[in-house]
């Protein structure tokens, strides 16, 4: 690490005119140098957006070459003739070279691209080792999903996604790319400050891509409504999921790379329309996420786990999910005190899951600036979590449907699937529990999730 901090400077166009030598060091390995364009991608977005806003920009930096990986703070000063760059707290790990040999052996042994993207799976790196054909022009910037086709697994589910989610190690990601089928592994990168940055990994060569195996066929089942393949197949959900989840992930991240203008400045109107789509893909996504649930807690047998659970944290972690959202319509969520404790019976996160679908719903269903207040208490032998806001109530008529499937109570915003509920009450009564609401127009609701109550000790 160096206390010192490294300058340089570009002009209005991006090209670096004078760099501190570790700086320029990195400009020339990324095969650049004096006089042209910043090669370093995630150092030159920075640079532009702070051109674009007109506004001193700092972020933690993460970047490598074959020699190091580097850890830094940046900031980048715009003015009138470009911005000054000044980074400090400058953490250069430099390979062994035992390192610097096994890498070089094993790439030159391996098929494949070594590849690394930033947080939002936009590719700051990609390269190709041994034999493989040359990587594809035009790939800076662009989402890893452009790139690489994702294929779900067995299970249709993506590995990738789910590490992205979890920020984790991750390998078995199948993918199709450029007339050959590739398996994908990567590492989570974090920065100096322990900030999730993104992934490196290696993509290698599996089999040249072709027609897909004749699939064997499966068991037949009829089924006067659905045909050969009902909801009650397993089957069914997996690939529901895997035919949906990849492309609208896909749909979500290149919306809300528009809609935040990170390639560059468009008009105020296409953003917010990116900023729609993105919104929609995001209710699809939970429409997904609701139909794979309903087909799992559907499935005969379904049961869920018997964790030994504090229902006044998971108030607590759900309000820390939800607040922002809350925050956003100027509503105060007033949650259990810090030693306020319920001690309970029921699987983790299948309670977390109820508790995060009944306050959202409280905040969506709120009118602006109004409170909601989250309680524990204990009833007996039952632990109790009740959810109450100042919404517009339901009518006894509306609390004799409002957990069926589907029911919306005649909105038509798009607010949710009308599963939500349904899937909540299953899942409490699931954990010999069970999930009832208290309302009356005008009054508000109360939802209250109540569960077997375990004594401490």
């Amino acid at each position: 690490m160096t206390d010192r901090v490294i300058c340089g400077r570009i002009d209005r166009a991006g090209v670096l005119v004078n760099a501190d030598t570790p700086l320029l060091r990195l400009q020339q390995r990324a095969g650049s140098g004096l006089g042209k364009p910043l090669a370093l991608p995630h150092l030159a977005r920075l640079a532009a957006l702070a051109q674009r806003l007109q506004r001193d920009i700092s972020r933690p930096l993460r970047t490598a070459d074959d020699h190091s990986d580097v850890h830094a703070l940046v900031r980048i000063a715009p003015d009138a003739d470009g911005a000054s760059i000044e980074i400090s707290d400058w953490r250069a790990r430099a390979m062994t070279p035992p390192e610097m040999a096994a890498a070089a052996e094993d790439t030159a042994l391996a098929d494949g691209w070594t590849w690394e993207c930033d947080q939002q799976l936009r590719l700051v790196a990609l390269r190709a080792a041994g034999s493989t054909p040359p990587v594809p022009p035009g790939w800076e910037g662009r989402s890893l999903s452009e790139i690489f086709e994702l294929r779900p697994d067995g299970d249709g589910r993506f590995p990738v996604l789910r590490a992205l989610a979890r920020q984790a190690r991750f390998d078995g990601q199948s993918v199709s790319v450029a007339g050959a089928a590739m398996t994908l592994a990567g590492d989570a990168l974090f920065d100096a400050t322990g900030r999730f940055t993104g992934f490196r990994g290696f993509a290698s060569v599996s089999e040249p891509a072709g027609p897909a195996p004749e699939a064997k066929p499966a068991p037949a089942f009829v089924d006067p409504a659905f045909g050969s393949l009902p909801l009650s197949d397993p089957q069914f959900g997996r690939r529901i999921d895997g035919a949906l989840r990849g492309p609208l992930s896909r749909i979500i991240a290149t919306a809300e790379t528009i809609s935040g203008q990170f390639d560059g400045p468009i008009r105020a109107d296409y953003a917010r329309y990116a900023g729609d789509i993105a919104h929609a893909g995001r209710h699809l996504l939970g429409l997904v996420d609701d139909l794979a649930d309903l087909q799992n807690i559907e499935r005969p047998g379904f049961k869920a786990a018997r964790d030994d659970i504090d229902l006044g944290d998971l108030a607590r972690r759900a309000v820390g999910l939800l607040g922002m959202k809350a925050e956003e319509k100027g509503i105060r969520i007033s949650a259990p005190a810090a030693d306020d404790r319920m001690p309970a019976t029921g699987e983790f996160r299948r309670v977390l899951q109820v508790l995060l679908n009944l306050l959202g719903n409280a905040i969506r269903y709120s009118p602006d600036h109004s409170q909601i207040w989250l309680r524990v208490d204990r009833q007996g032998d039952r632990a109790t979590i009740t959810v109450a806001d100042q919404g517009q109530g339901i009518d006894a008529d509306q609390q004799a449907v409002v957990f069926e499937k589907f029911e919306r109570l005649g909105r038509t915003d798009s607010g949710g699937s009308g599963l939500g509920l349904y899937i909540a009450r299953r899942l409490a009564r699931a954990m010999d529990g069970e999930l009832t609401v208290d309302s009356a127009p005008g009054q508000g609701a109360r939802f209250t999730l109540s569960l077997p109550a375990r004594d401490d000790g």
